[in-house]
């Protein structure tokens, strides 16, 4: 795949600049970068787990945005969600040093392997990621890998393999995945998010269709979701290969445990063949989901169904997506990253099979437009649990145009609380909980920071 389609200072740099580098799109490409043999520097607002990873890879990290942490680099790598006042992006228009969005350095980055594979979806891409890049690993394909969340068998976001293998999340988020040129593709499902950009679910598809088209092997494709399917009709090139719930697709699931309510064990088919039993042990028939792209994605790939059994089998998640922190006064305590209805229903649903005696959803909306354009969807998933506990919006990249609050949404939810700070959360909830609940924060911002604050609380308690 040539690297001739990306900007040339990027051919010739030997020094990046990572400004927000504790994002989780930025911070596994800076590890990667480093690792292969680039000097990295980076910035963020504020202290994270991220950060803390990144300087285990002794790249130094500058906590406030400044002019001089630019320094004397080649590039300056931004996200979407800085603005163009950034004084580090300024710095560096002043100084004329090229600066690039993340997604150009991520398609530059994954077009220096020979076999990319690439998930982007609406939902489930980094689990998705981290199953397929599980896989890779049991085949001893040691695949380089730049991962939204924490793989625990890596420890790590971002992997820097032996192959030419690399395994990429794709963000569709203001066509940032357009960047990526993979060998193969594989689409989670399309739904309607970051309307904030992409207007409605067409123009949304219509940018799949683009990602699609320009993959050179083929598509991997969830048969159960409409708008994923008519995002690849018309696609010359590729192979589109299926997955699904019955024969119709090329990889299904048969032959389920009806009586396991938790955690999905099925049969893993290619058309008429059974591969392999398959018993996940992470939750939800949202994961099934992901195990069969990434299943299906990896034995097109050859690898061994035992293998691909022995991986998913062992798979227990990505950092923040149903992440178990800790049991304490008999409440268990987890954290996960859904923030759009479709994540939260399929993660609350879970929540309360499980055998809890009450479930506490602690949950931060993300973005006024998303809470805005779909405020009745939020309140329909978040009366799914006992109990609801909101945070006031996470503003992200947004200004209050929408006139959205998150009280709008608590009308519309009977029972359920806000507060103004963590503290006061963390402190509500653990007077209310009892033995056998589970408190379970929700969000895509920085709530991880309650579930922390909470687990702190109850260990200086203890």
């Amino acid at each position: 795949m040539s690297i001739n389609r990306y900007p040339e200072p990027l051919s010739t740099a030997r020094s990046f600049h990572f400004v927000g580098i504790g994002g989780s799109g930025m911070c596994p490409m800076a590890e990667l970068l480093h690792d292969m043999g680039y000097t990295v520097t980076g910035s963020d607002r504020s202290e994270s787990e991220s950060i803390e990873r990144d300087r285990r890879h002794h790249i130094p990290v500058y906590i406030g945005q400044r002019a001089e942490n630019v320094g004397d680099v080649d590039v300056v790598v931004y996200s979407a969600a800085v603005k163009p006042d950034n004084p580090e992006l300024a710095a560096a228009r002043e100084r004329g040093i090229p600066a690039f969005e993340r997604s150009v350095v991520l398609g530059w980055i994954a077009s220096r392997f020979a076999n990319c594979l690439a998930v982007s979806g609406t939902h489930g891409k980094t689990t998705t990621v981290g199953m397929l890049t599980t896989i890779f690993l049991t085949a001893g394909r040691d695949p380089s890998a730049i991962i939204g969340g924490r793989l625990p068998l890596l420890d790590d976001n971002g992997h820097l393999g032996s192959s030419e293998n690399i395994v990429v999340e794709a963000c569709e988020y203001v066509d940032t995945f357009l960047q990526v040129f993979p060998s193969t593709a594989v689409i989670t499902n399309i739904d309607d998010d970051h309307l904030d950009y992409f207007g409605n679910v067409q123009n949304t598809i219509r940018s799949f269709h683009q990602y699609a088209s320009q993959t050179s092997k083929r598509v991997v494709v969830n048969r159960e979701n409409a708008n994923a399917m008519q995002a690849v009709e018309g696609v010359k090139g590729p192979e589109i290969v299926t997955f699904g719930l019955d024969r119709a697709a090329d990889y299904w699931a048969g032959d389920l445990n009806e009586e396991d309510t938790v955690c999905e064990d099925f049969t893993l088919y290619h058309h008429d063949t059974p591969l392999c039993r398959i018993n996940l042990t992470v939750p939800g028939e949202h994961n099934m989901m992901n195990a069969l792209a990434a299943a299906a994605a990896a034995a097109e790939e050859g690898i061994d169904p035992a293998v691909i059994k022995e991986a998913l089998e062992t798979f227990s998640g990505v950092h923040r997506r149903f992440e178990i922190r800790g049991k304490f006064e008999g409440v268990t305590v987890a954290d996960d990253f859904a923030h759009h209805p479709t994540e939260l229903s399929a993660v609350l649903a879970s929540a309360v099979r499980m055998g809890y005696r009450e479930v506490w959803a602690v949950f931060q909306p993300h973005t006024y437009s998303r809470t805005a354009a779909l405020l009745d969807d939020f309140a329909r998933v978040l009366s799914i649990p006992h109990h609801v506990v909101m945070t006031e919006i996470l503003a992200v990249r947004e200004q209050n145009t929408y006139n959205i609050h998150t009280s709008d949404l608590a009308a519309k939810i009977p029972g359920s609380r806000w507060f103004g700070s963590f503290e006061e959360i963390a402190d509500y909830v653990m007077a209310n909980a009892r033995p056998n609940d589970l408190i379970l924060t929700l969000g895509g911002g920085d709530i991880y920071k309650c579930a922390n604050l909470i687990v702190e609380k109850y260990r200086a308690r203890a």
